[in-house]
């Protein structure tokens, strides 16, 4: 197993062992020995707090990692989505894709509490999120890899940035496919991170106009499989229940495997966004394909793009800050 995450971890980077840093998105370099020294304890403390999150309720691995993509997307991985709104600062959290869906905030808190009693002012919140991300993959029986560290912590949010730039769950391929780019993220990075879609759930609201109304003709979607669909139906009537929650991949909703892959095969995708990799691209169809038949392979890239999409537009050096509570800038 040890040897499997070794590989795995030199693949994903594809760099030599001797050799771990990664240049970012924006300049400035990440590094996964960054606190061997400022905090050598901080990478066990979020492995520990984030373990005992998961075993108390699994859904929140895939809470966790959606958290930290959400934070990516916009203006970089710099933990602007945990700012509370106070003073000048309009907090993502009411963003269109974040609200009454973006949770696992206590989590971090937790995790920022003890970091702040181990090592004060040292850990950004924006490492703990990358972090995070990476043991809620393992925990739940994902890949590994070595992740790069060293990202500061915004001093601003972008509530507008928050709307425009995630990836919604109608969204047609082409416009995912350029908020991906935006990213410097390609077609490949794209269909292996939608595979996070392994775990975790999805609310009513996000899929029901493939139920019910998919082109504004009163039709269903007719990519979605029509057993499926009926199932759906039950707890997703055409109008109530927007909050009721439906796995993403329903056949090992609580565990990191290739089975998304297999489900979008068989037109099982919960999200619009899941079925149009398979439905509407043809190279996103191959990737699919290939990610469906070989666990290991899309295990691989996962951690890949993992790494890739954790260095867009860090701040490093002296821009940003540490800051001492996640949800708000330092006085």
């Amino acid at each position: 197993m040890v040897h499997y995450i070794i590989v795995i971890t030199l693949l994903a980077l594809g760099l030599a062992p001797h050799c771990l840093s990664s240049k970012t998105v924006g300049g400035g370099y990440l590094y996964p020995q960054f606190y061997d020294h400022s905090c050598p304890k901080a990478q066990e403390i979020v492995r520990n707090v984030v373990a005992k999150a998961v075993a108390k309720e699994p859904r929140m691995a895939a809470s966790l990692l959606r958290l930290h993509f959400h934070d990516c997307f916009v203006k970089g991985c710099d933990a602007s989505i945990l700012l509370d709104s106070s003073g000048s600062i309009i907090s993502e959290k009411r963003s269109n894709p974040n609200r009454n869906s973006a949770r696992g905030f206590e989590v971090i808190d937790e995790i920022k509490a003890v970091m702040e009693k181990e090592c004060p002012h040292t850990v950004s919140c924006a490492d703990i999120m990358a972090l995070a991300a990476r043991d809620s993959t393992v925990l739940t029986g994902g890949p590994s890899w070595e992740v790069p560290l060293g990202r500061r912590d915004a001093r601003g949010a972008s509530l507008s940035g928050s709307n425009n730039n995630i990836p919604a769950p109608n969204n047609t391929i082409q416009t995912i496919l350029t908020k991906f780019k935006l990213q410097g993220l390609d077609i490949v990075d794209l269909v292996a991170l939608s595979g996070s879609h392994t775990i975790g759930n999805a609310r009513c609201t996000s899929f029901r106009q493939r139920l019910y109304n998919q082109s504004g003709n009163g039709q269903p979607d007719n990519t979605l499989d029509q057993s499926y669909a009926s199932q759906l139906r039950r707890n997703c009537p055409r109008s109530g229940g927007d909050q009721n929650l439906f796995f993403l991949d329903f056949v090992s909703p609580i565990k990191f495997d290739n089975s998304y892959f297999k489900n979008l095969l068989a037109n099982k995708g919960l999200l619009n966004s899941d079925q149009v990799l398979f439905t509407k691209n043809g190279e996103s169809r191959e990737l699919v394909k290939t990610y469906a038949y070989n666990q290991e392979l899309f295990f691989l890239q996962f951690a890949k793009s993992m790494i890739k999409m954790g260095n867009i537009s860090p701040l490093t050096g002296y821009r940003g800050e540490i800051r001492q509570n996640c949800r708000k800038i330092n006085a």
